[in-house]
């Protein structure tokens, strides 16, 4: 099992067997499949600069999380996501190839601008899978009370296994 993310001279580095490593592409490629990218309006305008078609909160509860409202107004939050939702995909997207382009079993070293797209990618799975397990506050508690026959229980541990990762990468960044 990986010992997490390591400081190096030019960015971190961390070692992954190659389970670890499918895993983490896997998770990825849920979220990668998520963030497609938004529609754009008709205006030539509109698409050239990433405006989108809909202002609407996504009605699932996943993306509502990896995407949302700036504002408690909605007609303020809608138009705020008009404008930006098409560029925050994007941006999701690209961070998710990214982690997937260098997950691989062995030694991995990122540069500091990779590490940083594997921060952000590591914590939109990370907010994929809260919502979907309905994670607390007290998920430690519920993972140790939890029985590892509960089928809960290997996304649970894969949940924490993420916290573990996303930890010591802000570590080792800083």
């Amino acid at each position: 099992m990986s010992t997490g993310f390591k400081p190096t001279e030019t960015g971190v580095s961390i070692r992954l067997d190659a389970a670890e490593a499918s895993v983490l592409r896997s998770l990825v490629g849920l979220v990668l499949g998520l963030v497609e990218p938004g529609a754009t309006g008709d205006d030539p305008l509109e698409r050239a600069l990433g405006i989108g078609a809909t202002a609407e909160v996504p009605s699932d509860p996943v993306l509502a999380r990896l995407f949302p409202s700036a504002y408690e107004d909605e007609e303020a939050a809608g138009e705020f996501r008009r404008y930006t939702e098409a560029t925050l995909r994007d941006a999701k997207r690209a961070d998710a190839t990214t982690l997937i382009d260098t997950a691989v079993g062995g030694e991995v070293e990122l540069t500091a601008e990779q590490a940083a797209a594997w921060m952000r990618a590591l914590n939109d799975v990370r907010l994929m899978l809260g919502v979907r397990l309905e994670v607390t506050e007290e998920v430690h508690e519920e993972i140790a009370r939890m029985s590892e026959e509960d089928p809960r229980y290997p996304a649970f541990v894969t949940y924490d296994w993420l916290t573990y990762l996303q930890d010591t990468l802000v570590r080792a960044l800083w």
